[in-house]
């Protein structure tokens, strides 16, 4: 499986609605279908229309499948980013901005958003619109409704669904990724019923054939969830040998011209808005790349949870943009998955939240392993070491 492929079916949404732990699942299917109408019709929509979209919808196993495997996300960001980012994604991104020029000089105007943002998520989502997964939409997402897992965050896009199918946006033949999420820069139904834009004046949102469109609503969708217009997100920077890297890590921002005081400077040049707040993030520890992650950086987690894909995208909208590669450095060695979830049952049993057992080295893990590494008395930088796993 192409890694373009497994990222469309792997990667996890972050869904904007509250993730409430007690919401209805499980049970039989029907009677549970029965629940969703019922919220369905208090919120307002019709009881006719909600039984007509609910009546078909199936249990699709494949999707629970494609739910538990997460593998991919356990790579370092090293590695991750060099699988996705290649030349020809390079080149086919930059052909792409020139083709439809029109359209990303509208989206920066209207909502903020640079081309090479919403690029790299059109790349890494469906391969500039190749890849958009062949899971049924709306059994995808009863299915991960009634799974008892994140019932709380995918009962409001089943019910956000039904809307949608009621204004001609979708219907049951309607495909795209494992977690519901339809079209070129993979939307889920809410978002698309908040944030889909008609680009192309035909009087229809169509996310799936229409560039103007999915690129448009990609856009109008990042401002929604903050964007902020003329800052950057992520900027690649040197840092001195004794930067104290307890101070580094998204939890710890200072303004930018307080870093630069402490030593941290622009690898390509001046560093951008040195009044804004910024976190020196070290994906791979203080012999890693390391870059200043901006308030715009937060806005990626709102559309993907995971950190190192989070990092690889955002970094690939800064190489869309002329940033140069960035330097590797000489990173120590990093975990296995089963390593690394032998460390996170270590970390949990000293009293951390890392998330869950899961083998990906999320910010949870990394701000546990930083605080036992200054127990320790080794270098605070967040990056999990074998000697790390052998002193807990």
């Amino acid at each position: 499986m192409r890694l373009a492929t497994a990222l469309a079916l792997l990667a996890a949404p972050a869904l904007a609605q509250e993730d409430y732990t007690d919401a209805p699942c499980g049970g039989d299917f029907r009677a549970f279908l029965d629940g969703v109408a019922g919220e369905a019709v208090a919120a307002g929509q019709d009881p006719a229309t909600v039984e007509a979209f609910l009546a078909p919808l199936r249990l699709d196993e494949s999707v629970l499948a494609a739910d538990r495997r997460q593998g991919v996300f356990q790579r370092d960001f090293i590695d991750f980013s060099r699988r996705l980012i290649s030349q020809n994604r390079l080149d086919t991104g930059r052909a792409m901005a020139e083709r439809h020029d029109a359209i990303f000089d509208r989206i920066e105007a209207e909502y903020g958003v640079p081309r090479g943002v919403l690029l790299a998520f059109w790349a890494f989502e469906t391969d500039y619109g190749q890849v958009q997964g062949d899971f049924n939409t709306a059994n995808a997402l009863a299915t991960l409704a009634h799974d008892c897992r994140r019932p709380g965050l995918f009962r409001p896009q089943l019910i956000a669904a039904a809307e949608l199918f009621a204004q001609g946006g979708m219907d049951h033949q309607t495909t795209g990724a494992w977690a519901g999420e339809i079209g070129m820069v993979q939307m889920l139904p809410a978002d698309i019923l908040e944030s889909g834009i008609d680009g192309d004046g035909d009087g229809v949102v169509s996310l799936k054939t229409s560039v103007a469109d999915a690129l448009l609503s990609g856009g109008h969708m990042l401002a929604n969830l903050g964007w902020r217009a003329g800052e950057p997100w992520l900027v690649e920077v040197t840092v001195p040998a004794d930067l104290d890297w307890m101070a580094t890590g998204l939890n710890h921002p200072r303004t930018v011209a307080d870093w630069q005081a402490l030593g941290v400077a622009g690898r390509a040049g001046p560093l951008p808005r040195t009044d804004l707040p910024a976190r020196v993030l070290l994906p791979m520890g203080r012999n890693g790349p390391a870059f200043l992650a901006y308030p715009n950086f937060d806005v990626y987690f709102e559309w993907n949870q995971s950190l190192v894909y989070v990092t690889t995208a955002a970094y690939f909208a800064t190489r869309l943009e002329g940033a140069p590669v960035y330097a590797a450095g000489t990173p120590a060695p990093g975990l296995s998955g089963d390593e690394m979830m032998e460390l996170q049952r270590r970390l949990e049993a000293r009293g951390h939240d890392v998330g869950g057992v899961d083998g990906i080295l999320g910010e949870k893990t990394r701000e546990a392993v930083q605080a036992e590494q200054l127990r320790l008395g080794l270098p605070a930088d967040a990056w999990p070491t074998r000697e790390l796993l052998g002193a807990l």
